[in-house]
C-alpha cells in the first residue's frame, strides 16, 4: 500500500560475551540467527542490499562542472539540481559520484536519485539557504495527516529523496550545515507558516547509507528515514545549539532494518526518535518500526539520548541498542504515548548504557497528548510491552525511573537487570500503571516491579541472555 507513494510539492561495543555452550541453550537456530543478525551492525553484510561506501562509482563529476560557486554567497540550487539530472543517465550503468570539493556550498533544497554516492570532501560545506522560499512546500506526511508542528503542508528538507535505491551520502567528514536559527527564531515567535524542515528525509527507499558527515544545525529533525528499508547511519556527528527547538538527531519513521552506529550526538531534542505515525492516520497507515539496532552512541541533550514515540501508532518493535554513553541530559531512555496512539512498543532491549549527570534515567509517559486534531480515537490505547533494560551504571543522577502507564491500560513485562545508580533524589522511582520485575537494581526498584525475574518470570521479559540466567541461578544458590 505505501512502497510507491511519495511527496508532491504543493508549491511546484561489544553485546556480553555469549559462549557456544549458551548459544546452544536458545530455543531455536532461529533465535541465534537472529541474536547474530541484530548484533553486527556493517551495511554490507548485515543488509540484504549491500552497500560499500568504498566501491568505486563508474562515473563521477564535481558540482564545480555545473556552475557552482563555492563562496557561501552565490545560491547553487540550480547547479545541484542540473548536476544530479545529468548523473541520473548513468543510473543504470552502475551509478555515479557527485563530488562536492572544499568551500561553502549555499543551496536550496534538491532531490537524490538511485544509485548515487554525494560526496563531501573534508573542507566542503554545503549551507542551507536561508530564504524559506528555497524550500518548497510539500505534502504532509500520510502517516502523519498534517505537517507535525502545523495544519497543511510542510517544507521539504534540503536534502531529499524518494523510491530510491542505493543511496550514499559519504566523505571525508564533510559538513552539511542547516543554518537552523532563522527556522528556530521563527518557531519562538510563532510566524511559522508551514512545518520546518528537516536537514536530510528519504522516503521509500531502500539501501540507503549516510556515513562520515557532520551534520549542523538543522531547522527540525535532523536525519529522518521514512517508509524506508535497509538503512544504515554510521560514524556521523550530529551538533545543534542545547537551546535549539526540536532538532532531533536521527529519527527512523515508519522503517525497519535500521542500524546506527559509532555517532555523537549533542542538539536540542532527541538524539535518536524512533516513530512510526501519529493517531488515526499512523493507525490507517499501518507500517511499522522494526529491526532497529543501535550501537555505540555518545551524547547529550535537553531531552532523551534514545527514545521511542510520542507518534508510534503504526508500532515499534525489536529495538536493540547497546554500548550507549549520555551525559548531561535531562533522560537516557524514555517512551512517549497517550490515549489515542493505538500502535505498540514491545520487543526492546537496551544494555551496557553509562550515565553521567542525567535527570532521570528511565522515563516512560502514558499521557504525553499532543494529537494531530480532535478527531484521534481516546479508546485507542497503546501497547506496551516485553521492554528490558540491563547492565546500566550511572552517576549524578537526580531519579532512577518515572515510568507511568495508562489507567486500565497497564505497561506490562518491563524487566529492569544489572542496575546501579548513585541518585540524588529521595524518592529515586516513581511508578504507576506498570507491571514487571527487577534482578540486581540498586536503589531498589519500584514496588511494581520488585518482583525478582529468575527463575518464575524469565520466560516474561525480552531477549535476556542465557549467561545472565545461570549468573543470576548461581546468586541464588549462594544466598
Amino acid at each position: 500500500m505505501y512502497g510507491s507513494w511519495c511527496l508532491k510539492s504543493s508549491a511546484s561495543g561489544q553485546m556480553g560475551q555469549v559462549d557456544l555452550t549458551h548459544m546452544k541453550r536458545l530455543s531455536t537456530l532461529v533465535d541465534v540467527f537472529l541474536v547474530l543478525a541484530l548484533f553486527s551492525c556493517n551495511p554490507w553484510t548485515v543488509w540484504s542490499n549491500q552497500i560499500n561506501p568504498k566501491e568505486v562509482r563508474p562515473h563521477s563529476v564535481s558540482i564545480t562542472e555545473f556552475g557552482a560557486v563555492g563562496d557561501g554567497i552565490t545560491l547553487n540550487t540550480k547547479a545541484f539540481q542540473n548536476a544530479i539530472f545529468y548523473l541520473n543517465s548513468f543510473a543504470d550503468k552502475g551509478g555515479a559520484k557527485l563530488f562536492v570539493p572544499a568551500g561553502r556550498w549555499l543551496t536550496g533544497s534538491f532531490d537524490l536519485i538511485s544509485h548515487l554516492t554525494l560526496w563531501l570532501d573534508k573542507d566542503a560545506v554545503i549551507l542551507g539557504s536561508t530564504d524559506s522560499d528555497d524550500w518548497p512546500i510539500v505534502d504532509p506526511l500520510p502517516s502523519y495527516g498534517r505537517g507535525r508542528e502545523l495544519p497543511g503542508g510542510r517544507h521539504r528538507s534540503l536534502i531529499y529523496g524518494c523510491n530510491l535505491t542505493d543511496v550514499v551520502i559519504t566523505g571525508n567528514n564533510g559538513t552539511i550545515d542547516g543554518q537552523g536559527s532563522i527556522w528556530w527564531n521563527k518557531f519562538r515567535n510563532k510566524t511559522l507558516d508551514y512545518t520546518r524542515p528537516h536537514l536530510v528525509e528519504l522516503m521509500n527507499s531502500n539501501g540507503v547509507l549516510i556515513s562520515n558527515i557532520t551534520f549542523l544545525n538543522s531547522p527540525f529533525w535532523t536525519i529522518h528515514p521514512v517508509y524506508c528499508s535497509h538503512v544504515t547511519v554510521q560514524n556521523v556527528t550530529i551538533i545543534a545549539p542545547q537551546s535549539s527547538p526540536n532538532t532531533d538527531g536521527i529519527n527512523p519513521d515508519s522503517s525497519d532494518n535500521v542500524c546506527i552506529e559509532d555517532c555523537y550526538i549533542s542538539t536540542g531534542d532527541d538524539l535518536i526518535s524512533i516513530k512510526s505515525g501519529w493517531d488515526e492516520y499512523g493507525i490507517s497507515f499501518g507500517r511499522p518500526s522494526t529491526n532497529i539496532i543501535i550501537r555505540r552512541l555518545i551524547g547529550k541533550t535537553t531531552s532523551a539520548g534514545i527514545s521511542i514515540g510520542s507518534e508510534m501508532s503504526g508500532g515499534v518493535s525489536e529495538v536493540h541498542g547497546e554500548d550507549i554513553y549520555i551525559f548531561d541530559s535531562h533522560s537516557a531512555i524514555r517512551i512517549k504515548t497517550s490515549p489515542g496512539r493505538g500502535g505498540y512498543v514491545r520487543n526492546v532491549y537496551i544494555s551496557n548504557m553509562i550515565l553521567a549527570n542525567v535527570d532521570i534515567a528511565i522515563r516512560f509517559t502514558g499521557l504525553y497528548g499532543e494529537h494531530p486534531n480532535d478527531t484521534y480515537d481516546p479508546d485507542a490505547l497503546p501497547i506496551i510491552e516485553r521492554i528490558t533494560i540491563k547492565d546500566v551504571k550511572g552517576g549524578k543522577v537526580k531519579r532512577a525511573g518515572l515510568i507511568q502507564g495508562i489507567q486500565g491500560d497497564n505497561f506490562v513485562n518491563i524487566c529492569l537487570s544489572n542496575i546501579t545508580l548513585n541518585v540524588s533524589s529521595k524518592l529515586p522511582w516513581n511508578c504507576s500503571y506498570v507491571e514487571g520485575y527487577s534482578e540486581l537494581v540498586s536503589p531498589e526498584a519500584c514496588e511494581p516491579l520488585k518482583e525478582r525475574i529468575f527463575p518464575e518470570h524469565y520466560s516474561d521479559c525480552y531477549y535476556l541472555p542465557n549467561h545472565l540466567k545461570s549468573l543470576s541461578k548461581q546468586i541464588m544458590e549462594f544466598i
